[in-house]
């Protein structure tokens, strides 16, 4: 029995094992992989070919509709045999007898139409071609910005995975510090230097230390499970990136909101959908001109057709008034295209505050930077400082736990504004490109 308990103990210690096995990465992997995996960007090119779809129906506008069918009839019914005998081009003197006329005799036909109709002028249909075209682009463009946008989140979410691992670094650092401040305290307590009360607070400083890292980790294992969402990956592994969290510097000119943003042309392509819908309603008040041809073979024996003929045509038609219906249509047309400009016009002005703040976002993380970069030196060396002076016996061990939890923080607090810094610099980028 103990046997068995101790090989479900060492098989639950290596399936835990095999769990915390961390997958090295690389920035440039997880972009490749949520290019070519991720279900948002996947469900954006689904869109782009159901606008691509609604773009082909409106072809019908310009090209043929052509018909193929094969009827076959049996019928005794006087002018239905008389017609289908001259169809098949049977018809004999001796049939215009008045009583064959009046009841003839069961006549089989099988006819082979061929059906061709072709618009000619159809002003209302060649605006909703426009208009499925203007929709077309915009969704082709919204899909270039989904994608410009994908980019940026991988940006920001691998970087919180840099920055995670740094903070467990840090955190680990001042462990390493704590345990050997409670040997030294211990060391002196036993040696009557010390009151129980210090070597307490010890205690406390690396519980709370451990507590911190603890959550560090999990934040590590919450950031590998988003960028496994992001890469469509079902294994969701504990990922470590390949390289560490560094300063990016980089220039960055700012003129304004930039018209040829793709999500700006999106908009305004958007708008002139609705535009064409409008002129489009409006146009189906007008008459439509299309022509017309038939192509039949006649015949008593299937698929045969002996006799065959023609009909070809134009038809000018003119629906005057259909009720309200087409008056509906305009108004709400009409009212759709205005709001879109409304629409666009917010999308600018909501756009442009977005840069101005992100603008002022990445000023004052640089200027913070700046601050936490002197806090940090200065912290660092106040730690040393006291720590030497702790070992001399010359310092408080409080005055030694403060300074030590406030230069590890001052280090989380640097490597989080490097972060801050690095994405504010990407999301003006990605706000100014076009």
């Amino acid at each position: 029995m103990k046997n068995i308990i101790y090989i479900l103990s060492f098989l639950g210690t290596l399936s835990l094992v095999h769990a915390q096995e961390r997958v090295l990465i690389s920035k440039e992997e997880v972009l490749t992989k949520v290019r070519e995996n991720n279900n948002t960007l996947k469900m954006s090119q689904q869109d782009v070919l159901a606008a691509k779809g609604d773009f082909n129906q409106s072809n019908a506008v310009i090209l043929p509709n052509i018909s193929v069918s094969h009827t076959a009839i049996a019928t005794t019914n006087p002018l239905m045999a008389f017609g289908s005998k001259l169809n098949q081009e049977i018809l004999t003197q001796a049939d215009f007898d008045p009583l064959l006329l009046n009841n003839p005799s069961q006549i089989e036909d099988y006819a082979t139409r061929i059906i061709v109709q072709q618009p000619l002028v159809n002003l209302d249909g060649i605006f909703q071609r426009k208009a499925a075209k203007a929709k077309l682009n915009a969704v082709e463009l919204k899909a270039d910005r989904t994608n410009d946008y994908m980019d940026l989140e991988v940006e920001k979410t691998y970087m919180q995975l840099q920055l995670a691992y740094k903070s467990v670094k840090v955190l680990e650092e001042a462990k390493k510090a704590a345990l050997e401040n409670r040997r030294l305290a211990d060391n002196s307590f036993k040696q009557g230097y010390l009151q129980k009360s210090d070597v307490l607070a010890v205690e406390v400083r690396l519980t709370e230390i451990d507590n911190q890292l603890q959550y560090a980790k999990s934040n590590i294992h919450n950031v590998s499970n988003y960028l496994s969402v992001l890469m469509n990956d079902n294994s969701y592994a504990v990922l470590q990136p390949s390289d560490s969290l560094t300063l990016v510097v980089s220039d960055i000119y700012t003129e304004g909101l930039p018209e040829n943003r793709k999500d700006l042309q999106a908009m305004s392509l958007s708008s002139e959908a609705y535009q064409q819908m409008y002129r489009a309603d409006k146009m189906s008040f007008l008459p439509s001109l299309n022509a017309f041809g038939t192509y039949e073979l006649h015949d008593d024996q299937v698929f045969q057709g002996n006799a065959n003929g023609y009909l070809i045509g134009a038809e000018l038609k003119w629906n005057i008034f259909e009720g309200s219906n087409r008056f509906g249509k305009v108004q709400k047309s009409r009212a759709e295209f205005e709001k879109s400009k409304l629409e666009m016009h917010q999308y600018k002005a909501e756009s442009l505050v977005e840069l101005n703040r992100a603008v002022r976002l990445l000023q004052d993380a640089k200027n913070n930077l700046e601050l936490t970069s002197l806090a940090l030196q200065q912290s660092e060396e106040s730690l040393r400082i006291r720590t030497n002076r702790f070992k001399q016996g010359l310092e408080k061990t409080t005055d030694l736990l403060n300074t030590e939890t406030q230069f590890s923080q001052k280090r989380l607090e640097y490597y989080t504004t490097i972060f801050n810094y690095n994405y504010a610099l990407a999301y003006v980028k990605f706000l100014t490109k076009e």
